[in-house]
């Protein structure tokens, strides 16, 4: 089975984050050999070792997202952004796992509850991000005391203008702690 290539739906599609209509479809086990592209896109994106041998793996739709359960805990998520282009990223089940990937950005605790309620990330409470981040790019928030993963979301700007900016959006919020994703039971 190859990677899937975007079919033309992208996240905005569905509104703001996501939508409550989501349901898992389709789940079905998936051999490692088949997901392998996906696999090393991931471990070489955020420099990370995902150490899924011997693992069960499962692959199911949820909305216009795919996603890749190993060992029945939904770990990765490939969404279309709006131009179209697959991206293959961490769910924040999969962050806690791998604490030290690229693409994060860290804000303080002012901000932990209005993003596990879904809201967008202001720049106020942004205090440092990774210097590769590009306007576009999907992004991870963390706790910049504990480096836990809150949020998951499109970069309204680079990773220094992030942490230069005193107002305005820095993140277009898809995947918060607390959501249906992250409720998801096994």
């Amino acid at each position: 089975m190859p990677v899937l290539e975007p079919k033309g739906e992208t996240w905005s599609t569905f509104g703001r984050g996501m939508a409550k209509e989501f349901q898992v479809k389709k789940r079905r086990p998936v051999r490692r050999k088949h997901i392998a592209p996906l696999l090393k896109e991931l471990e070489e994106g955020l420099n990370i070792d995902l150490a899924v041998d011997g693992a069960f793996l499962e692959m199911a739709n949820y909305g216009p997202w795919q996603l890749v359960f190993v060992d029945k805990v939904a770990k990765t998520i490939e969404v279309n952004d709006d131009d179209g282009r697959r991206w293959a990223f961490l769910t924040l089940r999969g962050f806690l796992e791998h604490p030290d990937s690229k693409r994060w950005v860290a804000v303080d605790h002012g901000a932990i509850p209005f993003l596990m309620n879904g809201a967008d990330c202001m720049v106020a409470g942004v205090h440092g991000a990774d210097e590769d981040i590009e306007v576009g790019d999907l992004v991870w928030i963390r706790d910049k005391e504990h480096g836990r993963p809150l949020a998951l979301g499109w970069a309204t700007m680079t990773g220094s203008e992030m942490v230069e900016a005193t107002k305005g959006k820095g993140i277009k919020t898809i995947h918060w702690v607390g959501d249906e994703l992250w409720d998801m039971e096994a």
